[in-house]
C-alpha cells in the first residue's frame, strides 16, 4: 500500500505486557476506500492492535491519522475523526438506549459559553437509530439488553459520531445471522462516501474475503503477510498461519449447506 495518500500510517507499532511482546513491530497504512480486514488465530495481536491505534493502551511506535500523531492530539480530536466499535461493553450505568446513542455526537458538543451548535446531530442520531433498527429500544435502559442489542446501540452511537475512520473490533460479536449481514452490508454502504477507511478484527474468514479490499494476517504478535484480500487469502498463507488446511475446512462446512 502506498504511504503517500494514507489516511492511517502505523509505523513499527510494538505492544508489551511485562516481558512478553504482544504486537512486534507492525507497520501498515490504510487508504481512503480500503477495508482492512486483520485476521489471524487467537493470541495473534489483532485486537491489541486497535487498542493501540484507539490509544486504550500504552505502545512503541507511532500511529498517524493524516499525518497527525494520534497519541498527542486530545481525545475531542480524535473522536471527530476516529471511531471505536470494541467487541464487549461494559454497561454500568442506567441510562437509556437513545442516551448513548445521542453521545456519539459529544465531540461536536459546544464548549460553555459558545455560541456554536451541533447542527448536523439530530439527522445523523435519526438517521443511525433507523439504520441499526433500534427505534423500538429508545427509551429501554441498556442494563437490559442482550448483547446484540447492546452492540447494535454502540454501532449506532458510532454511526451518529460520523467518523471518517472506523476501528471495529468484531463489530459483529454477539449478533444473530440476520444482525451480521445487516451491520457488514451497513458498514459496507458507510464506506461508500468518499473519504472512509474501515480497519477491522475479523475471526470469521468468509466475511473477512465478502467484504474486505485488504488484509494483515497476524500470528503471535507479527504480520506474516499483508496486502489485497485476494493475495493475503490464498490456500498456502493461510494454511501456514492457521495450521491447518483452511479451504478444505471451509468448503466442508458450507458444502452441509448444498
Amino acid at each position: 500500500m502506498k504511504q503517500d495518500n494514507a489516511m492511517l500510517r502505523v509505523d513499527d507499532l510494538t505492544v508489551r505486557y511485562g516481558s512478553h511482546v504482544t504486537v512486534d513491530h507492525v507497520s501498515f497504512s490504510v487508504e481512503p476506500g480500503q477495508w482492512l480486514m486483520i485476521i489471524g488465530p487467537n493470541g495473534a495481536g489483532k485486537s491489541t492492535i486497535i487498542n493501540a491505534i484507539s490509544q486504550g493502551i500504552k505502545y512503541e511506535g507511532n500511529c498517524y491519522y493524516e499525518g497527525r500523531d494520534l497519541a498527542k492530539c486530545k481525545p475531542r480530536e480524535r473522536a471527530r475523526d476516529l471511531g471505536v466499535l470494541s467487541q464487549n461493553h461494559f454497561v454500568g450505568y442506567d441510562f437509556t438506549v437513545e442516551e448513548v446513542i445521542r453521545m456519539g455526537r459529544y465531540a461536536y458538543a459546544p464548549k460553555m459559553f459558545s455560541q456554536e451548535r451541533d447542527k448536523d446531530g439530530t439527522a445523523l442520531v435519526e438517521a443511525a437509530i433507523e439504520k441499526t433498527g433500534m427505534e423500538p429500544y429508545l427509551k429501554q435502559s441498556v442494563l437490559t439488553l442482550s448483547g446484540g442489542e447492546l452492540q447494535r446501540t454502540f454501532l449506532a452511537q458510532l454511526f451518529a459520531q460520523n467518523p471518517r475512520l472506523l476501528l471495529l473490533d468484531e463489530p459483529t460479536n454477539h449478533l444473530d445471522l440476520i444482525y451480521q449481514k445487516q451491520t457488514f452490508a451497513l458498514i459496507n454502504e458507510w464506506l461508500k462516501e468518499e473519504g472512509r477507511a474501515v480497519v477491522s478484527v475479523v475471526h470469521d474468514l468468509s466475511l473477512a474475503k465478502a467484504y474486505g479490499t485488504h488484509a494483515m494476517l497476524m500470528q503471535k504478535g507479527r504480520v506474516q503477510a499483508m496486502g489485497t484480500i485476494e493475495d493475503v487469502m490464498n490456500p498456502e498463507l493461510l494454511n501456514a498461519t492457521y495450521n491447518m488446511d483452511v479451504y478444505q475446512w471451509m468448503g466442508e462446512m458450507y458444502s452441509q449447506w448444498k
